[in-house]
């Protein structure tokens, strides 16, 4: 089956190169979403050896897990990226460059948002890590951006072109783990307001993460015009100090690479108690 192509990965890397150089002053987003992984993976008991990080403009997370022992291989779509965190260049979307059942960790950060094939890249990803080894993962969805998707239908007017990339809901996230085999899937979502000035303070973040749209099929320019009517309509939706506080909301997902050693639902028809009989009311 042929997978259709939304993301121009080409482009994709290119913005990641470009904000290369300045992207510290833009991390907020990318920081907020590997603290609270590294959170969550603090919460996990079993211990890990070889990570992989696919997704690390910053060394943030390389640097946390080879503090707690592990060994560490990285990947990132950008080459300056990197080639910075002495890492290999991934394209999601093509084989990747490791080895199958190397890894008892994957963290990937802020990437599955321009995925073409995501159901591939997670078999991808089930296939190198080891039995029960997990994978976390982090990235902007579904509910994100509203008030700037409503500034540029303003500024479209009565013909919208596609300006923000379509987004993945937690929902979908979860059936997305299962269908590529992992178990005990779970995710959830880590909500952030921003603050800003005005609408070129937000495409200036967008654009200083490498995060601007990288559609296959691009939107036509906006005009000086149109410009100008989505600067007044983002204008229009800010609180009473005066900023206008986006919405970025993180999928957060975590799936486990099946072992026999996991702990499996009961078999169906196994319970000894039928469900009315459990609903009784008890005698006082």
């Amino acid at each position: 089956m042929t997978i259709p192509a939304i993301f121009d990965k080409a482009l994709r890397a290119r913005r990641r190169d470009r904000a290369a150089s300045g992207f510290d002053a833009h991390a907020f987003l990318y920081a907020a979403a590997a603290e609270e992984m590294l959170d969550r993976l603090a919460d996990v008991s079993r211990p890990f050896t070889d990570a992989l990080v696919i997704g690390a403009p910053t060394a943030l997370l390389p640097d946390a897990l080879r503090a707690r022992g592990l060994t560490v291989q990285v990947g990132d779509p950008g080459a300056l990226f990197a080639a910075t965190r002495g890492g290999a260049v991934v394209d999601e979307d093509a084989p990747l460059p490791f080895a199958p059942a190397s890894a008892d960790l994957i963290l990937c950060c802020g990437m599955l948002d321009s995925v073409n094939d995501v159901p591939g890249f997670l078999v991808q990803l089930r296939a190198i890590l080891k039995p029960d080894g997990l994978l976390l993962l982090a990235f902007v969805g579904a509910g994100s951006l509203g008030l700037l998707r409503g500034a540029l239908l303003a500024a479209d007017g009565d013909r919208p072109a596609q300006r923000i990339h379509p987004q993945i809901d937690v929902r979908s996230a979860g059936d997305l783990l299962s269908r590529a085999g992992f178990a005990m899937p779970v995710a959830d979502v880590q909500s952030l307001r921003v603050g800003y000035d005005g609408l070129l303070g937000l495409m200036a973040d967008l654009r200083g993460m490498g995060g601007a749209q990288c559609l296959l099929s691009r939107p036509p320019a906006l005009t000086r015009g149109g410009l100008m009517r989505a600067i007044a309509h983002f204008a229009g939706q800010a609180d009473p100090d005066g900023r206008v506080r986006e919405r970025f909301e993180i999928v957060h997902m975590s799936g486990w690479c099946p072992d026999p050693s996991q702990p499996a639902p009961a078999r169906r028809g196994s319970a000894t108690v039928s469900l009315a009989e459990a609903l009784k009311p008890k005698p006082d």
